[in-house]
């Protein structure tokens, strides 16, 4: 896997907007209008951005996956933190989604656990390249990283399909949400 940098981040941002489109949880945080690709869109700069501050950007090595894993114990409020949150408001969520988006923020807060960890915030694959392999093999190269970090790796999804892949590399259910929808918490402790 390669570590992107500031010049794959439009890449990025195109793999993950497309991959995410429909996903429920993506949903439930942007703004429903005829702009909702351009507030997805908005919504992964904004995660790229994060993770580029205080995680790590990856891309497959045939650069058609990629995923934002962020440190959350070394996340801190800075100016450009502070930018960006108010960047993600105005292009994504829009005024009226502010007060539902931190009270799922609260909730997911809550029940997410609190030990040192990398988190995986997304990962996607360019949708023609989808059921090809790609996206596995740069979760076992994520979860080779982790293992050599002694971290575990949290994540959350909605897509109910996705539970048995993740499963398959070990991750395991340990918490869920109800939202409207359900939204899971999946954890995998580093291989000792």
């Amino acid at each position: 896997m390669i570590r992107a940098t500031q010049e794959d981040k439009g890449l990025v941002v195109s793999i993950l907007s497309e991959s995410f489109k429909e996903n429920q949880s993506v949903n439930f945080i942007v703004r429903q209008d005829d702009i909702k690709l351009n507030r997805i869109r908005s919504l992964m700069d904004y995660s790229f951005e994060v993770c580029h501050l205080f995680g790590e950007v990856w891309l497959s090595d045939d650069r058609k996956a990629c995923a934002l894993t962020l440190f959350p114990h070394q996340k801190r409020t800075t100016l450009k933190s502070i930018r960006l949150d108010i960047r993600l408001i105005i292009q994504a969520i829009g005024l009226s989604g502010i007060q539902k988006t931190l009270n799922r923020e609260t909730e997911v807060k809550k029940l997410q656990s609190k030990e040192k960890m990398i988190y995986l915030w997304f990962i996607g694959v360019e949708p023609v390249y989808q059921k090809g392999g790609i996206g596995g093999n740069l979760l076992k190269e994520i979860i080779a990283d982790a293992n050599k970090k002694s971290l575990p790796i949290c994540l959350e999804t909605s897509t109910v399909k996705n539970l048995p892949w993740y499963e398959h590399f070990g991750f395991e259910i340990y918490n869920k949400l109800e939202l409207g929808y359900t939204l899971f918490f999946l954890k995998r402790e580093p291989d000792k």
